[in-house]
């Protein structure tokens, strides 16, 4: 879908100017590559990692078209048209302050074309999505959950909180590490994993390979089925306005709250009415 001009894709072992220019990239984004000698190695390599992790790119290590993009060394082609006409790049941007917009550019037509395929694709629940994505995963990319107080206890192994939850539907060892929050909506749990896999039609491939809830298009199918299966009773605290409730019933609680109301309320400001489609009324935090 994008096309990257100038560079090669550069990784432990490439060497030249294309790699110099890199090694001056990051510490021009305030990371240290050591010198910037031409050679790709375990330096460079670790500090490429720290940069895609702080932009929300899979922190593999190799500088490819969309970590290039990030570091201002290549442009990408984008395509004119987006699943959702009305919403753009432009339009959205400003709900994600901080976030890249290489992020936006590279996931938004996921998102939009996931919506379209559950048939969300009316403006209330295109605010629904991105206000959801804006308070589990800030820059507008599929990330995996971190380790936190949430769900490790002091000194205890990473996600062990949620080891033999039963309301996660967690019932082997390793099942808290292993089903942690992924993806756009943070999938969480062995029951999410089992149920949303086999909603957009995966069978039984995400408990095989939880991973793969952090590819882009697939986390954007677990982002729609997950909002279609709600989709009544969210529409319903919309309707009137309630957006607590809306994203209480995405979260379970309150976390990302504010984040979710500021986006939610930009993008109602910002993008256009679409005729024919259902409107939210005034934004309220009652409950």
């Amino acid at each position: 879908m994008y096309t990257c001009l100038k560079m090669d894709t550069l990784q432990c072992g490439s060497t030249g100017p294309d790699v110099t220019a890199l090694q001056n990239a990051l510490a021009a984004k305030g990371f240290d590559p050591g010198a910037a000698d031409g050679n790709f190695g375990p330096g460079t390599e670790a500090q490429v990692k720290l940069f895609q992790a702080s932009v929300g790119l899979p922190a593999d290590g190799i500088a490819g078209p969309n970590t290039e993009a990030a570091l201002g060394l290549t442009t990408l082609v984008v395509p004119a048209a987006m699943p959702i006409a009305e919403v753009t790049v432009e339009l959205v941007s400003p709900l994600f302050p901080g976030a890249p917009l290489i992020n936006i550019r590279t996931h938004l037509p996921n998102v939009l074309g996931a919506l379209v395929q559950q048939q969300l694709a009316d403006r209330n629940m295109v605010l629904m999505a991105l206000g959801t994505i804006r308070a589990e995963v800030g820059p507008f990319a599929p990330i995996g959950e971190g380790v936190s107080r949430f769900n490790t206890p002091p000194g205890g192994a990473p996600f062990a909180l949620y080891e033999n939850l039963a309301r996660l539907g967690n019932n082997q060892p390793g099942d808290g590490a292993r089903f942690k929050g992924r993806g756009y909506i943070q999938l969480t749990g062995r029951f999410n994993y089992t149920k949303f896999s086999a909603a957009i039609g995966m069978g039984d491939q995400l408990l095989q390979n939880p991973e793969l809830a952090n590819d882009s298009k697939i986390a954007a199918s677990l982002l729609a089925a997950f909002l279609q299966a709600t989709q009544a009773e969210i529409r319903a605290a919309l309707a009137v306005g309630n957006l607590a409730r809306a994203r209480q019933l995405v979260n379970g609680g309150s976390n990302g709250m504010s984040d979710f109301m500021d986006a939610f309320n930009r993008g109602d400001q910002l993008l256009p009415v679409v005729p024919g489609a259902p409107q939210v009324q005034a934004a309220t935090t009652a409950g």
